[in-house]
């Protein structure tokens, strides 16, 4: 039997948060569901946001998605404009069906300016019998060892 697990923050442009996940033993897994953004300052004006999930730590962050990254588990986009008198929020996003059992790391980069934003989460918890542990951690570790 699963259960429902949440988590939300607030980014400042650049930022990244950890998502703790990691247990003892790896025998707890994950898989993103939901994954939703809304501005910090909804009226500050232009603002394109791309917020990103990834298995491993980003050494920078960029406004770059790229779903040939094996360590991308998730990406989303949001676009405001309530300088024209006319608001308008467009909005991505998109995650893999990938399962996971050590932590995430949330980015965020507004490439039109530089304002915050904020995140929620949504991940199924399950119990992994040994092969699928096995198999998440070894991920795992390959994911780390390209990115060195």
């Amino acid at each position: 039997m699963s259960k429902m697990k949440s988590f939300k923050g607030k980014i400042e442009d650049g930022g990244q948060d950890t998502v703790s996940l990691h247990t003892n033993d790896g025998s707890i897994g994950y898989r993103i569901v939901k994954l939703d953004i809304m501005s910090a300052n909804p009226s500050a004006g232009t603002g394109e946001h791309i917020v990103k999930i990834f298995s491993i730590k980003q050494a920078s962050v960029t406004g770059t998605v790229d779903f040939a990254d094996q360590t991308l588990l998730a990406a989303a986009t949001l676009k405001t404009n309530s300088s024209t008198g006319n608001p308008e929020t467009i909005q991505q996003v998109i995650f893999d069906n990938m399962t996971f059992n050590q932590d995430i790391y949330v980015t965020a980069i507004d490439v039109n300016d530089s304002n915050a934003i904020n995140y929620y989460i949504e991940l199924e918890q399950f119990k992994l019998d040994l092969n699928q542990n096995t198999m998440a951690t070894l991920k795992d570790i390959r994911n780390e060892t390209l990115a060195i």
